[in-house]
């Protein structure tokens, strides 16, 4: 690869890491228009590097492109999010009933270290990609890596929706909330109780918004 290759590449990255981050964070509503002209200056790119980070968003399900109309930050309907609930419910369960005695919980407790460091300094994105990596990880305890793989995309799906209620929760409830919910669930992880686990999983408040 020559170093004009590896420079567009890196463009490339950049964008789709900065764009992945606002619209897990929630900065972006999901069907919100991603106008290449602002982004472009946003972001300091040529479209050429936007076009193809564009491209990249859309095969991991988080932009759509609409004939005509540009780009926007993807959508679902209640069925979708409902039935990606569902996948994550099923993928959560055999996880949690399949980990072995005793797992290493050291990128777990990483994660909750994340998450409260995050709430701390009010860094939305920052605390939406702890909040996800902290559920894969209680996932990867399983040890079994195509699962893993395959919630990752799960939840990177739904997470266009919990981000809206991430932004719903910073204005109604204490920031420390969402810090507790992941502590009672690290709790129930490291004392091996399945059933603690599977309970603190499905109380966990991420459905709200479908109420």
């Amino acid at each position: 690869m020559s170093d004009g290759e590896l420079t567009a590449y890196s463009l490339v990255e950049l964008a789709v890491d900065r764009l992945r981050r606002d619209i897990l964070s929630g900065r972006n509503d999901p069907g919100e228009r991603l106008v290449e002209e602002q982004l472009t200056k946003r972001l300091g790119i040529s479209r050429a590097p936007l076009r193809e980070a564009m491209r990249l968003l859309a095969e991991q399900g988080l932009v759509e492109h609409i004939p005509r109309r540009g780009a926007r930050v993807a959508t679902l309907s209640d069925d979708d999010v409902r039935e990606l609930y569902e996948v994550r419910d099923v993928l959560e369960r055999h996880a949690v009933t399949t980990t072995g005695e005793h797992p290493d919980l050291l990128r777990l407790r990483s994660a909750l270290d994340t998450i409260r460091a995050a709430t701390d300094t009010g860094d939305r994105p920052a605390l939406a990609d702890a909040h996800r990596r902290f559920h894969v990880e209680v996932v990867a305890l399983s040890g079994n890596r195509q699962l893993t793989a395959l919630y990752e995309t799960i939840l990177v799906r739904i997470q266009l929706y919990m981000a809206v209620n991430m932004r719903r929760e910073a204005e109604t409830a204490r920031a420390s909330d969402g810090v507790h919910r992941h502590e009672r669930l690290f709790a129930a992880v490291e004392r091996g109780d399945t059933a603690e686990i599977l309970t603190a999983l499905s109380a966990h408040g991420a459905r709200t918004y479908l109420s």
